[in-house]
C-alpha cells in the first residue's frame, strides 16, 4: 500500500478531537468579537460614570441619577429637583461627543413649564437666538443663565450645540 501523504490541518478530527482549521478560525472570531463588545461595554460604562460624575460636579440636584450608554444613545434616570435641571442634565449629556440620542426617563420634584430647544447652527450667537425666541436681542443674558454651568461665557458657543431657552415670566 505505502505511505499517503495528507494536509495535516485540513479536513475534521476524527473522533470529534479537535477542531478544523475553519472551525478554530470562526471561534477566534467569535471570541475576538465577544471581547471587542466587552470592552466598548466597559467603556461605555465608564463614560456613563464620567457623565454621573460631571453632572454632580455641575451641583445639578438629582436624586438617584443614573446614566446608561449604549452605542451612541444615553438614558438618563433619577429624580431632578426641577424642570430647568432635569433639561441642562439632559443636554450635559447630549452635548457629549458620541451621543446623538438622551432618552430622558427623569422625574421632576418641582415642575414647571419646559423649555424650548435650539440647536445652534453657523452665525448663530446668544443674541441672534434671543431675538428670534424672545423678538429682543438683549434678552440673550436669560438664555446664558439658563445653560450655565454648562455655558462658561457668553460668546462660547459651537455649531451643533443644544441650547435651552426658557419660558420668560
Amino acid at each position: 500500500m505505502g505511505l499517503f501523504s495528507f494536509i495535516k490541518n485540513a479536513g475534521a478530527k476524527v473522533f470529534g478531537i479537535g477542531k478544523t482549521t475553519e472551525e478554530e478560525a470562526a471561534e477566534a472570531k467569535a471570541k475576538a468579537t465577544r471581547e471587542a463588545d466587552a470592552a466598548e461595554l466597559k467603556l461605555e460604562e465608564a463614560a456613563a460614570r464620567n457623565l454621573e460624575e460631571t453632572i454632580t460636579d455641575l451641583q445639578l440636584q438629582v436624586e438617584n441619577l443614573s446614566v446608561f450608554i449604549d452605542d451612541d444613545m444615553a438614558k438618563v434616570s433619577g429624580k431632578a429637583y426641577d424642570q430647568a435641571t432635569k433639561e441642562k442634565v439632559v443636554l450635559v449629556v447630549g452635548n457629549t461627543a458620541g451621543i446623538s440620542q438622551v432618552d430622558d426617563q427623569m422625574t421632576v420634584e418641582n415642575p414647571k413649564p419646559e423649555a424650548q430647544f435650539h440647536a445652534v447652527v453657523s452665525g448663530d450667537t446668544l443674541g441672534k437666538i434671543a431675538k428670534h425666541y424672545y423678538g429682543d436681542a438683549m434678552k440673550y443674558p436669560q438664555i446664558f443663565e439658563a445653560n450655565k454651568p454648562m455655558l462658561s461665557h457668553p460668546d462660547k458657543i459651537y455649531v451643533g450645540q443644544v441650547l435651552r431657552i426658557p419660558n420668560l415670566d
